[in-house]
């Protein structure tokens, strides 16, 4: 089997067509869905860059790997200390060395290693593509190195390959040429005027405020970036420019289907399609960032196009993307390691079935410090550490009256709060139970300071006040 994952940073799912969005920004990734399995309850345990794609690829959660944020200790992954032996437990329990053992070629083309400097990340791939781009590239960057891994490898039987594309993670870099394509359409229905003014109202990391701040600071470096949003048709600059993003993408995604295509092997290969989490548009009142345990930032797409598989068909099931290596691994038939705390989805992929877990426990500790659970049509958020935005401890959200988190319910469910936290408690005894320690690292991160970014926007903000 050839495998193809395209992990595309940032994206949201209600941006793409495929999951109902009302502008045309995703044909190419559209038409995967068409011919695979598309799920709509599909979540980054960790979130976001790096505590999520360690989770991904080593099958388990940031408080058992011990990588929850971006700096501090809480950022490089536990190892195997003095019992370690010639060769560490990471390199047999990743998922691209148990598709390697099962005779895959694996390779990766991505600058995310580099840019968070998670060399953990690399661990069982025969190949490492890093164009030097630190995670700032185009698609059009990307795409030759892509094209000609394809060329070179894409008729031979049993390659993995990890094809990462960042155009819609901001600041927005589409060239200029390729113009505003959706500067004529509506905005999203929900993002009313009487919204934004009170978005206007919020200060923090990536609210409105501090968008301009950083659109006068560095962000002008690109050009997508040089207006104020001081009123309602602005905040069209953000949403029109991650769309085009996204577009962009798509675009070049197009391409490396047409390769495949002319490969002759186009039918005979899985195609999946993720991302390491979403973007917050404007939930939160935050914006073009990925900071908080909540639906904006955690929900991800997963479009699964498996030869022989399900087609066509959209699953509601709730799942974990660190749930992919063991749904690899039987595929593949390929084994699992003991370590992992994913859940295989493959009867989801090869058959009429729709069996997802019954809650999950989402965490953030990069820009704030939370926990999230997920469960039935509720969002229950707890706060450890705001980052700075005067959240509350808790928050409560009923994703199916309100997907975009407008109103919070924790006053008055007091009795859905109390059930969440029980969960989370279960959840929590179940990981410590499990841990190779008896450090949790969002205490770790609480510890040591705080989370990295919130710190870095408390320190910027004090200097621009002097």
């Amino acid at each position: 089997m050839r495998i193809l994952l395209l992990d595309l940073d940032s994206l949201r799912p209600d941006h793409l067509g495929c999951y109902g969005y009302h502008r045309n920004t995703s044909p190419n990734i559209d038409r995967i869905a068409g011919e695979g399995v598309l799920f709509t309850n599909y979540y980054c345990s960790d979130a976001p860059c790096m505590p999520s794609r360690t989770a991904l690829m080593s099958g388990r959660f940031g408080i058992h790997t011990g990588v929850a944020g971006h700096g501090g200790t809480a950022a490089d992954m536990r190892r195997d200390g003095a019992g370690r032996r010639f060769e560490d437990r990471l390199k047999r329990e990743t998922l691209p060395y148990v598709l390697r053992e099962q005779g895959y070629k694996t390779a990766t083309i991505s600058t995310f290693a580099d840019r968070h400097s998670a060399w953990t990340f690399n661990a069982g791939f025969h190949e490492v593509h890093n164009i030097g781009e630190n995670g700032l590239e185009s698609a059009h960057q990307v795409l030759p190195t892509a094209l000609k891994w394809l060329e070179d490898n894409g008729q031979a039987e049993d390659w993995f390959l990890h094809l990462n594309f960042w155009d819609p993670h901001t600041p927005y870099r589409v060239p200029d040429a390729v113009g505003h394509p959706f500067a004529d359409e509506p905005l999203p229905e929900w993002l009313t005027e009487e919204v934004f003014q009170t978005h206007l109202q919020k200060e923090g990391q990536h609210s409105i405020t501090d968008m301009n701040a950083l659109a006068r600071s560095h962000y002008s470096r690109w050009s997508r970036h040089s207006k104020q949003i001081e009123a309602y048709e602005d905040i069209r600059l953000i949403v029109d420019n991650y769309d085009c993003a996204i577009r962009y993408m798509d675009d070049h995604i197009g391409q490396v289907l047409s390769m495949l295509e002319r490969l002759g092997v186009m039918e005979d290969t899985a195609i999946l399609v993720t991302a390491d989490h979403g973007e917050n548009m404007g939930e939160l009142g935050i914006y073009s960032e990925h900071g908080t345990a909540d639906q904006g930032t955690c929900r991800i797409p997963m479009i699964f196009r498996w030869p022989g598989g399900e087609r066509g068909v959209t699953k509601e099931g709730l799942h974990y993307h660190l749930d992919l290596a063991p749904t690899l691994a039987d595929l593949v038939g390929a084994r699992h390691p003991e370590r992992w705390d994913g859940i295989s989805y493959a009867n989801d992929i090869r058959r009429a079935s729709d069996r997802g877990r019954d809650y999950l426990v989402l965490s953030q500790c990069a820009h704030v410090c939370q926990r999230s659970v997920r469960f039935g049509d509720w969002l229950y958020i707890r706060s450890y550490h705001d980052g700075y935005h005067g959240f509350p401890k808790e928050m409560l959200f009923n994703l199916k009256a309100d997907p975009y988190e407008q109103h919070d319910m924790s006053q008055e469910r007091r009795d859905v709060c109390k059930e969440a936290v029980y969960l989370l408690n279960e959840w929590h005894d179940d990981m410590m139970a499990t841990m190779d320690c008896d450090t949790d690292p969002l205490w770790t991160v609480m510890k040591e300071g705080g989370p990295l970014h919130a710190e870095e926007y408390r320190s910027w903000r004090e200097e621009q006040r002097v």
